[in-house]
């Protein structure tokens, strides 16, 4: 076993404890992303859902969080795949199922993160039309319209086999995995990060230009949470587009790759909501806040803002803008 004597009974059983100490320490450490992710999409799903007025941008979050919790719930798998020096014993069910879930949070979170930038960019460039047509009922279609997106999307998972390390999809042809790693990596990564870097420029530079402040903690909030995704799923393309390359490929590259978009994967989803707690404020200014007035602060762009005075005067569209964006 890797190179040790096996004839050592003592060298033995020292080298597989010590092995087994990286996988306690991170199976210990999902299990704690576990809980923190439960209890924090919880929460928000609680606050969101029953104590906050509805509203857009209340709604669009509401959404994000809600597909992030079943990926939240699945976690203690991946804890004990990671234990079990990743080997899948659950059976080829539990196996689609958690891939479903994944490809499920990936696309859903990115496609309404996409739909977010997208509203920024209509409300900073066209306030009146968006003060006349940004309504929740709108929202709520396109929700149901990323919903219909993701279930297309979800359709084919790239690991279709009972194999956990997808080794029998090799069967199905070397061009079946391109066409879906290409599909997966421009539909799930790249298109929606071109759309959202390009919808934040041209935003900070509308702002800019009409001297708005585009600091707000909403901005700082959405920013947020597009940098986490990206951060969270940029290693699980890595490894995918590795394993098409699998014969030429380093084993320990692809497993560091593994291991390391198994945790940024889950951090993501079970962090994210704690994140947008923090961003704008004080550590400490946390503790001293109630869980409602920081969710509001965070999320409030467009809470308590009458409809705008039909003069149809530059200033007043200078000024609606900066309500629904500060």
């Amino acid at each position: 076993m890797l190179g040790v004597n096996s004839t050592d009974p003592h060298l033995t059983d020292k080298t597989t404890e010590t092995m087994k100490i990286p996988h306690l320490t991170s199976a210990v450490l999902l299990f704690i992303t576990f809980l923190v992710g439960v209890m924090g999409n919880g929460l928000y799903l609680w606050v969101l859902g029953l104590k906050m007025k509805r509203t857009v941008t209340t709604l669009w979050f509401l959404h994000l969080v809600f597909f992030y919790l079943p990926f939240t719930l699945l976690i203690p798998f991946f804890a004990v795949y990671v234990l079990l020096d990743f080997h899948w014993v659950f059976g080829m069910a539990m196996c689609k199922l958690l891939n479903a879930f994944g490809s499920m949070d990936m696309f859903s979170s990115i496609f309404l993160l996409t739909l977010i930038s997208l509203d920024r960019y209509i409300l900073t460039h066209h306030p009146i039309w968006s003060r006349n047509h940004r309504t929740v009922p709108q929202a709520g279609k396109l929700v149901v319209g990323v919903w219909l997106a993701t279930s297309i999307a979800c359709i084919n998972n790239y690991n279709i086999s009972g194999d956990w390390n997808g080794a029998k999809t090799q069967d199905l042809g070397r061009w079946v995995h391109l066409a879906m790693f290409v599909v997966r990596f421009l539909l799930g990564f790249l298109l929606p990060f071109c759309i959202i870097t390009g919808c934040y420029v041209s935003v900070g530079m509308k702002m800019k230009e009409k001297k708005l402040v585009w600091a707000g903690k909403p901005f700082k909030v959405m920013v947020a949470a597009m940098v986490s995704f990206f951060l969270g799923w940029l290693p699980y393309h890595l490894y995918h587009g590795l394993k098409l390359y699998k014969k030429e490929m380093p084993e320990s590259v692809t497993g560091a790759l593994l291991v390391i978009y198994t945790f940024t994967s889950c951090f993501n989803a079970s962090f994210s909501p704690i994140l947008y707690l923090f961003v704008g404020e004080k550590f400490w200014q946390v503790f001293r806040t109630s869980l409602l007035t920081l969710v509001k602060a965070a999320l409030a762009d467009d809470l308590g803002i009458s409809a705008p005075k039909s003069n149809g005067r530059h200033g007043s569209e200078v000024e609606n803008t900066k309500e629904e964006i500060i």
